[in-house]
């Protein structure tokens, strides 16, 4: 995720905190993987779907890890996405993450992290979401 350009993450992290507008602009930009991950994040399993069938395991990955799945996190350490795991981790506020993020420069992340919190913090969760 760090080589999509700052007013794309920034559009992704708005999109926990205002989907009707920048959900539409992220695919009609086209970044649907991300406009798909953010649905996926919301619990929408179709769009969970859409990562996995398109090309986008990681992003799929990513947020079964966001979900605290144990074998989620294990994959993307495993298949070489550092700063996603870490990402994850940081949307789960664990410190060390927040603070790996900051030393290596990548302070949108941590930004984002805290917008995927708060979504989460403040939302129901639907008991049958996928598993990884």
């Amino acid at each position: 995720m760090t080589s999509y350009p700052i007013k794309v993450l920034m559009a992704f992290a708005e999109s926990f905190t205002t989907p009707e507008d920048f959900i539409p602009w992220l695919s009609t930009n086209n970044y649907t993987e991300l406009s798909a991950l953010s649905e996926a994040i919301r619990g929408n399993v179709e769009a969970f779907h859409w990562l996995l069938n398109n090309g986008y395991p990681h992003l799929a990955a990513l947020d079964s890890a966001i979900d605290n799945k144990k074998e989620a996190l294990d994959w993307l350490k495993n298949n070489n996405y550092e700063v996603l795991s870490v990402f994850a981790q940081a949307c789960n506020e664990k410190k060390e993450a927040i603070e790996w993020l900051s030393e290596h420069h990548l302070d949108i992340f941590n930004y984002i992290a805290k917008k995927v919190n708060y979504f989460r913090n403040n939302q129901y969760f639907n008991i049958y979401k996928r598993k990884f």
